[in-house]
């Protein structure tokens, strides 16, 4: 079970700073059990691991399974909430390198996530000479990225393959019944997947967006659900008073005390892309109404060296929350050296794993004396049963959280001014106007 620990950051707050909070918590909590806060149309995931769609997650392991049995590589397509997920779960349940080690599965790459000609090329050129199948992730179909992406990997592969080839390969998450890659998949003969329509993207990693890579990957996809499980009935039995309220309570306040970033911190290379992941599920969910706070992330020890003077002298803006992992996957010993040039003998005969607790708790102490406050999540070990309490774990605290700031946790307004901008710059039919306005104020 995911275990948060404060004493850390306690001797920054007065006990009134969390007592305060008492009341929007329990408004919280009943707009999350009542599904009836702003945004109550996307809570399907509070529900997800107990009430999936037990038919379509049986179809998924067995278009999982004929992908790996007929294909040297799949390509994802997809952008933000549909392809962060997966690819966290991926690198953390199997290997940040996943596509450079041995295995029985295929090489997994992600694209569609941005507007970059050189980055679609080389996913083209990696699959070239490979038997290839995609998963195309789009509520819509017309997410600019992801839709761009689609045609180019599309039209490489009609190359290859014919009509009917493609149905075997092409599979799309998307809509179940409307949208333009629901209809054009329904026309070509492709097998579909749904995007529910009471889970926002950030939310959809237990859903068909996430599960049918990571079940391509290899990975237990019904351990997932029981860790999601588990977790959801603790936090729910636990009250007010479970793990993740609790996070989420110390999250404001500090950010009452105007700590305005928080840096989710971890030890563990494989942990990085669930710090990408975490990031977007904060940032989305809580950065709007000029309120928020702003998610970063570091890799220790890495970033120590690079971010670690900032972190331990800069503006007193920050708390960080550290992951820990407890058990390893692999055990090091540092072996003796009879020269010691290196000076190391004092380490010779510690794990790896010793010498990162060390580090951390080093790290942490120096933080802390440098007017940091930190806060610590601890996990057992890197297995599909934990990453679905953790996902969980951060799904309900970053709901409670956001009702506690007062905004809505699962709309993401502000994200569409950038698109207007684009497509009419793009010269998209329909957005004439803009486009003069915004040529007129590039030219002041």
């Amino acid at each position: 079970m995911i275990r948060l620990e404060d004493k850390y950051a306690l001797s920054f707050l007065k006990e009134d700073d969390i007592a305060s909070l008492t009341p929007a918590l329990q408004t919280a909590d009943g707009y999350i059990r009542n599904r009836n806060g702003a945004g109550n149309d996307f809570t399907g995931w509070i529900d997800l691991p107990v009430n999936y769609d037990k038919e379509e997650f049986a179809r998924i392991k067995a278009a999982a399974k004929r992908i790996c049995e007929t294909s040297d590589a799949l390509i994802v397509i997809g952008i933000g909430g549909s392809y962060l997920g997966a690819k966290a779960a991926i690198d953390f349940l199997r290997s940040p390198n996943y596509n450079s080690i041995k295995k029985d599965t295929p090489d997994i790459y992600f694209t569609g996530n941005s507007f970059s000609g050189d980055d679609l090329k080389e996913v083209l050129d990696a699959c070239e000479g490979k038997r290839v199948s995609v998963n195309v992730i789009s509520k819509s179909g017309t997410t600019t990225e992801s839709a761009l992406a689609f045609r180019f990997i599309r039209s490489e592969l009609e190359k290859r393959y014919s009509r009917e080839e493609l149905k075997e390969r092409i599979y799309c998450t998307t809509d179940k019944a409307r949208g333009a890659l629901k209809n054009f998949a329904d026309a070509e003969g492709y097998e579909t997947f749904v995007i529910p329509d009471d889970i926002g993207g950030r939310f959809s990693v237990l859903t068909a967006v996430g599960l049918l890579p990571i079940a391509v990957a290899g990975c237990d996809i019904d351990g997932l659900m029981q860790g999601a499980a588990a977790m959801r009935e603790q936090c729910f039995a636990d009250g007010l008073n479970n793990v993740a309220y609790r996070y989420a309570v110390l999250r404001n306040a500090f950010y009452n005390q105007g700590k305005r970033i928080e840096i989710l911190a971890s030890y563990e290379g494989a942990f990085r892309s669930m710090a990408e992941w975490w990031k977007q599920l904060y940032g989305e969910s809580e950065g709007k109404d000029g309120k928020g706070i702003f998610p970063a992330s570091v890799a220790f020890s890495t970033d120590l060296h690079s971010l670690g003077q900032f972190i331990q002298d800069g503006s007193r803006t920050m708390f960080e929350t550290v992951v820990r992992q407890e058990k390893p996957v692999n055990t090091l010993t540092v072996p003796f050296d009879e020269l010691n040039t290196d000076t190391l003998n004092y380490l010779a005969g510690m794990t790896m794993n010793e010498i990162n607790d060390h580090a951390m708790t080093g790290t942490l102490l120096a933080h802390l004396d440098g007017g940091v406050p930190n806060l610590m999540l601890t996990y057992d070990s890197r297995c599909e049963y934990t990453l679905g309490e953790m996902v969980y774990f951060f799904e309900l605290a970053c709901a409670a959280s956001g009702y506690i700031l007062g905004v809505n946790p699962f709309d993401q307004p502000g994200v569409e001014d950038y698109k207007r901008n684009m497509f009419a710059l793009l010269g998209k039919p329909g957005y004439e106007s803009q486009k003069e306005a915004l040529e007129n104020k590039m030219k002041l």
